[in-house]
């Protein structure tokens, strides 16, 4: 496959990466940051669990409040138990 000289291509796909569509590509930097997605993740998980604390009366929103953290919980320790085992896949 030919391409422009400087251009970027697609690691997964081997295409060349449009700079309009992607414009990271320009500078270099295609990347995530996983670490700290995973930290925010446990922090929002903490914060879900902190609005028990409150003057609300009902338990309606209490247990919208620990399903949904219960499931980021999960999704969270799934991620960690996927990432430590990916090389056995």
């Amino acid at each position: 496959m030919a391409t422009a000289p400087g251009t970027e291509l697609d690691k997964r796909t081997g295409a060349a990466l449009d700079t309009h569509d992607e414009p990271s590509v320009e500078w270099g930097w295609h990347g995530h940051f996983p670490r700290a997605t995973k930290i925010m993740g446990w922090v929002s998980v903490i914060a879900m669990l902190g609005m028990l604390i409150g003057n609300h009366t009902g338990w309606n929103e209490d247990v919208y409040l620990i399903l949904t953290a219960l499931f980021m919980a999960g999704a969270l320790i799934r991620w960690q138990i996927k990432d430590r085992t990916s090389w056995r896949n």
